[in-house]
């Protein structure tokens, strides 16, 4: 206690409230996100963070996040929003964990959702796109991607997210497009490339090849038609029936096929032109049936005989109205291999042979148990077609595919009897075809019933109209074929006994890849191992060309495995594109410029005008950013990206990478799920569910959008809503309180007076303990990306140990104590610990609060970003305090039980008014309690503490043994300062209404002149 006196009447007139050390803060309650962030982005742009960050990191070990580019067409929705926080975080969090963690967003410029965008601006002028010349249209196609691209990165940067984006990388950069040429030649120059025919999704409307990624499926209602296809009964099949097979029986004579039918179910009956042969299975029993009984003038006659899957007989006949029908005998698969078919449409031009081909894609779940094999018009049909070639040829049958169906959707000179009827129309309505083909089948006598059927049927997703499957001159890479080794780098599959194609290396590298979460890895793996040879080209304008020369005569390819000036052309082309940009190669001349002086005779090659894939173009980031910037590395350290990208990016990047460089651009893949409204529907205009980041940032800030993909289990489906972001917000306000509050305490620390660690109480041991196991949480956390384990750890950390308890306890010590009291001391170094912690754990997932945060606390200081996550002491560990204070808390947690009932009945207003009474029946714990003073963790002005028996009535907890709490009031005076009811108070005749620890206080307060 000072000497100094003190004049008793001004002392009683001394506003007490003055001599505490409360919270002093500017840091609001309110956060006013809205209008806050705005104001931090200036300040970033001032102080030119993203650079800041360069310089810090310089000399770092590089983590490298490679950014999957969106399409340049538009708005962000709540999907990009979701894509580009996680990216964010990682990087942030790679940064402040020691690493260079450089982000360099890209957009993808080329392709159909931008040529679909300026093809829209045409039609509704009335105007003909392909009136328009290419370069004229390509320019307005680049326009319109830079502009879409200026508005994106606004809206990314106002995410929070920070990166190089004065220098993102685009793929219609003249650079990246004189490289993606490049990566494209060479898959030529190693025998990968190579010209085809097949069976592919098309979009009459907008007249191209689609990716399956760029499909999607909605009902549709097709017609659907069971047909007769009649057995030809050759020598060969008699000979088999006759002798080398021994038919079974059902009491009848033996099999007989004369005058029978095989039937065929299908809904595209506008394909049948294109029928080629008759699928069937060996897994499948067949039948042959007899129609006894049908309806005047029924397609189904009495007599005929019909081949059919067993199972399925009684639905065919039903939707044949056949009214009676028997089987004859059973039909073998040695029987149907044997058999060959006629055309329904033979007397049309369909004089051809129809063979019968064993597939394992053919079931009898439904339809007739044989499947309509058109090999120009389906994946399957192409594969079983193209597998049974030699044997066909064999048989005297012709193996080409026709080409049945042009590019606008009309049935060509390969289809007899229907050129110029129309399958779907540019406007994707249903055509003449189908009605064509089955009046054509009515004629005929080969149509045994029609039907119509809803059903899923792949639409594309920029237009919304069906495609068809159609048999076109395509662009491939092969998946099977041995590469070639030339100009092969370091790191494919040298030294294996593998064979070293495309497919193997692929899964080879998948294996090698880690996958968050770890099923991607085999989604992946079934994707690669099952998918066809790669179809790469387009027929579109806006995009950049296969960029290679092809010998009409020959098939040779420049560049290619056998051009001698392979290198040359290379060479002319990357110097063309890299100054002009890939419009060079449709300028006039582009072929004696590329070419000319490198072969004897230019008219035998062809230029070819077709444009890549969007999917190769996106594929080839790697080669033209990560390998071309000396602020990245190759290969990346993660790709992350939706899990629709398993067969989008991510597929296509992998399959570049390995064709040119033998192994995945990506060490780690991370996936994310689809964004659902908040009942579980998919988002919609027409449901008005949806959620638009604008509208949230608008209302509530960027920060609560984070936090909500930081609670989130984005590894699933997320939902959001209005509740869902509400419940976010009260999340966020309580964390923003507790900063506030630790703000306002440490407005009186002074980091010079901190006590020696050995002078620490037990209770700030306790927290430094739960600390470091907190530490350890976040880390693991991190370090699996599993972002809502942080949060949630921090956030329990927060709100259980800090705010509702250790903070509750230490206000009176750090309110009240003396200004040289080591309790408050400690205790203000301890908060001052946990605010630079959690902070900074916090910065990465909530850049601006925790910006504004960490200003108020260090005005004038760098940015909290350039920091790094604090070492968190593991001498700070003690498991044997913590198990003490463990059973501390318990005890606590009954005597606040009890006073909660005291306050609801109104007999005691604060918790400082009470002094129960603590019946403790274990000696050990009855101990314990008596080291420490009870009454200050409890938040009383006393505790009695005894170790008999408990009364009737005495208020228990289940969960706790032994503990019984008695309420009783206060016995004493309450402190005018402190609020504590204690028999002490007027100890001190200066300040005669206050306890003898506040006049301490109030003595200190006096000699330091008053001011606290």
């Amino acid at each position: 206690m000072t000497d100094t006196p003190v004049d008793a009447a001004a002392a009683r007139a001394v506003d007490y409230s003055k001599t505490l050390f409360l919270p002093v803060t500017d840091f609001p309650m309110r956060a006013g996100l809205p209008q806050k962030e705005p104001e931090i982005l200036a300040k970033w742009a001032a102080d030119d963070l993203y650079r800041a960050l360069r310089r810090e990191a310089a000399g770092r070990p590089k983590f490298v996040l490679h950014d999957g580019p969106p399409y340049a067409n538009g708005h962000l929705h709540i999907g990009h929003a979701l894509n580009k926080i996680l990216k964010d975080v990682i990087t942030r969090q790679k940064q402040m964990e020691g690493f260079d963690s450089n982000y360099v967003p890209g957009w993808d410029c080329h392709g159909l959702p931008i040529e679909w965008k300026i093809e829209e601006k045409y039609r509704a002028a009335g105007q003909n796109k392909d009136d328009v010349p290419k370069k004229e249209f390509r320019a307005e196609c680049r326009a319109f991607a830079e502009h879409w691209v200026g508005i994106q990165s606004a809206e990314f940067q106002r995410l929070g997210v920070i990166g190089d984006f004065a220098n993102p990388y685009l793929t219609m950069a003249y650079e990246a497009e004189a490289i993606i040429a490049g990566e494209i030649q060479k898959f030529a120059l190693t025998g990968q490339l190579y010209r085809g025919s097949k069976p592919v999704m098309w979009s009459v409307v907008e007249k191209t090849a689609l990716a399956e990624a760029e499909v999607e499926y909605q009902d549709y209602t097709s017609d659907t038609i069971f047909v007769k296809f009649p057995v030809k009964l050759t020598q060969g099949v008699r000979e088999l029936i006759g002798g080398e097979v021994e038919p079974r029986r059902y009491n009848a004579p033996p099999v007989e096929f004369a005058g029978a039918s095989v039937v065929i179910w299908t809904t595209t009956p506008w394909t049948i032109p294109g029928n080629r042969a008759v699928s069937f299975s060996n897994r499948i029993a067949y039948g042959l049936y007899r129609v006894t009984a049908s309806p005047e003038g029924n397609w189904a006659t009495v007599g005929e005989l019909l081949v059919l899957a067993d199972k399925l007989a009684d639905e065919v006949m039903k939707a044949a109205k056949v009214e009676a029908f028997e089987k004859v005998g059973d039909v073998s698969a040695e029987e149907l291999k044997a058999l060959t078919l006629a055309h329904p449409l033979a007397a049309l031009g369909y004089g051809f042979q129809v063979p019968l081909l064993d597939g394992d894609h053919v079931t009898d779940d439904s339809g007739t148990g044989f499947v309509h094999t058109a090999p120009g018009h389906g994946r399957e049909d192409f594969e079983i077609w193209m597998h049974n070639a030699r044997d066909l040829t064999l048989r005297d049958i012709d193996t080409a595919i026709p080409f049945t169906v042009d590019d606008s959707g009309f049935l060509t000179q390969d289809a007899p009897g229907f050129t110029g009827r129309s399958v779907i129309t540019d406007k994707g309505d249903k055509g003449d075809a189908n009605k064509a083909v089955i009046d054509a089948l009515v004629e005929a006598r080969a149509l045994l019933a029609r039907g119509r059927m809803k059903h899923q049927y792949p639409h594309s997703w920029r237009s919304k109209k069906p495609v068809i499957f159609r048999n076109t001159p395509q662009w491939f890479i092969h998946m099977d074929r041995e590469i070639l080794k030339a100009g092969e780098t370091a790191g494919a599959s040298a030294g294996t006994s593998e064979p070293d194609t495309l497919r193997a290396r692929a899964l080879r590298a998948i294996a090698d890849t880690t996958f968050y979460p770890p099923a991607g890895q085999n989604r992946l793996n079934g994707m690669i191992a099952n998918r066809p040879d790669w179809v790469v080209s387009r027929q579109r304008a806006w995009g950049v060309p296969i960029a290679v020369f092809r010998n009409t005569a020959t098939g040779e390819l420049a560049p290619g495995p056998t051009f001698a000036g392979s290198a040359e052309v290379q060479a002319r082309v990357a110097a063309a594109f890299t100054s002009e940009g890939a419009d060079a190669w449709y300028a006039d001349g582009a072929k004696e410029r590329f070419l000319g002086g490198l072969v004897d005779d230019l008219g035998a090659w062809t230029k070819v005008d077709d444009i890549l894939d969007v999917w190769f173009d996106s594929g080839s980031t790697h080669a033209f950013c990560l390998r071309r910037r000396a602020d990245l590395k190759w290969p990346a350290d993660m790709y992350l990206e939706g899990s629709d990208q398993h067969r989008g990016w991510f597929h296509s990047s992998l399959l570049e990478s390995c064709g040119t460089n033998g192994r995945a651009p990506y060490d780690a893949v991370l996936t994310h799920g689809f964004v659902m409204a908040e009942d579980g529907r998919k988002m919609s205009k027409s449901l008005g569910n949806q959620t638009q980041p604008q509208d949230v940032i608008k209302q509530s800030g960027a920060d609560i959008l984070r936090l909500w993909v930081m609670t989130s289990d984005y590894a699933d489906d997320l939902r959001i809503g209005k509740e869902i972001l509400q419940t976010n917000v009260e999340s966020y306000r309580k964390l923003r309180n507790t900063l506030r509050w630790m703000l306002g305490t440490l407005a009186h620390h002074v980091p010079a007076e901190d006590p020696a660690p050995a002078d620490r109480p037990e209770l700030e041991r306790l927290i430094l303990h739960r600390l470091a196991e907190v530490a350890d949480q976040v880390k693991a956390g991190y370090a699996e990306y599993d972002f809502k384990r942080v949060v949630g750890a921090i956030s329990n950390f927060m709100v259980v140990d800090l705010s509702a308890f250790y903070f509750d306890v230490r206000k009176d010590a750090l309110y009240c104590e003396p200004r040289s009291s080591v309790k408050r001391r400690a205790a203000l170094a301890v908060v001052a610990t946990l605010f630079d912690t959690l902070v900074k754990w916090l910065a990465p997932m909530l850049p601006f609060t925790m910006e504004e945060a960490w200003g108020q606390r260090f005005p004038g200081a760098r940015s909290v970003h350039l920091e790094l996550f604090p070492d968190v002491s593991a001498d700070w560990r003690d498991d044997a305090l913590a198990a003490r204070w463990a059973k501390i808390r318990d005890v606590r947690r009954v005597v606040t039980g009890a006073l909660e009932l005291e306050r609801a009945a109104k007999r005691i207003g604060s918790s400082l008014e009470a002094a129960p009474v603590v019946h403790v029946g274990d000696a050990a714990l009855h101990a314990l309690l008596a080291e420490i003073d009870l009454a200050e963790i409890a938040i009383t002005s006393g505790v009695v503490l005894v170790a008999t028996p408990a009364p009737d009535g005495a208020f228990t907890l289940p969960d706790v043994a032994d503990v019984a709490v008695v309420p009783a009031k206060a016995v004493g005076t309450r402190c005018a300062r402190s609020w504590r009811v204690t028999d002490d108070v007027g100890a001190d005749p200066r300040w005669p209404d206050v306890s003898a620890r506040d006049a301490r206080a109030l003595a200190e307060w006096a000699a330091a002149g008053g001011t606290a």
